[in-house]
């Protein structure tokens, strides 16, 4: 990642291992999809839904190379698992974006492989 790691924790007491946790999903990302130019992640607590207790939000915004995607409004009332929704949609969104960027593969062009004598 060329630029560092932006994590913010609003409304609730900073945690080492909420913080851990989110470099780790980060990490498993960069992996995955080494062009991530930038992060930010902003984990709250939510101040709506105040019937259902205290709930916790995850936002995550990541840059890509002509795109910026942006997840947000993961609830729940577990911020680890909040995290852990919010990164499973942004994983989706990366797999779509470099499915876009690839084009269609041979299985999806409508026709099946020619045969070495067939003209294309």
């Amino acid at each position: 990642m060329r630029q560092q790691l932006q994590i913010t924790v609003r409304d609730i007491a900073h945690s080492p291992a909420l913080e851990a946790r989110i470099r780790a999903h980060v990490a498993r990302l960069e992996r995955q999809f080494p062009r991530i130019v930038g992060c930010h992640v902003v984990i709250e607590q939510a101040r709506r839904h105040a019937h259902q207790g205290r709930l916790y939000c995850a936002t995550i915004d990541i840059r890509i190379p002509g795109a910026d995607l942006v997840v947000n409004q993961h609830y729940d009332e577990n911020a680890f698992v909040a995290l852990r929704d919010a990164f499973a949609a942004v994983r989706r969104k990366l797999e779509e974006s470099v499915r876009k960027r690839r084009g269609p593969t041979r299985g999806q062009s409508g026709r099946g492989p020619t045969a070495p004598g067939e003209l294309a």
